[in-house]
């Protein structure tokens, strides 16, 4: 999905890294130090892709995000629907 192409959603920073934003609120990046992708999802949707080995806790500073999910390269194929997923939540919850 193009999303730069979807009403709402612009590019910008998070603590100095690009990002995409939706209403202003932001839903994706990429960890600067892997390259990995950085999604916000729900809490438990978060926990159960760490359980699973399907992403990787956030925790820059050793603060642990709880809606945060690091996902690496080897699930590229996987990026586009969960940022289109992770686009919803924020879209949807104002967060």
């Amino acid at each position: 999905m193009p999303f730069l192409e979807v009403e709402g959603i612009e590019r910008s920073t998070m603590m100095g890294f690009p990002c995409l934003r939706v209403n202003g609120q932001v839903f994706a990046s990429c960890e600067p130090k892997t390259g990995n992708l950085l999604i916000k999802l729900p809490a438990p949707e978060v926990s159960r892709m760490v359980e699973a080995g399907d992403g990787m806790s956030f925790s820059p500073a050793g603060k642990t995000f709880k809606e945060w999910v690091m996902i690496s390269e080897r699930h590229v194929g996987k990026w586009g629907a969960l940022m289109e997923s992770a686009r919803v939540f924020v879209a949807s919850s104002g967060k």
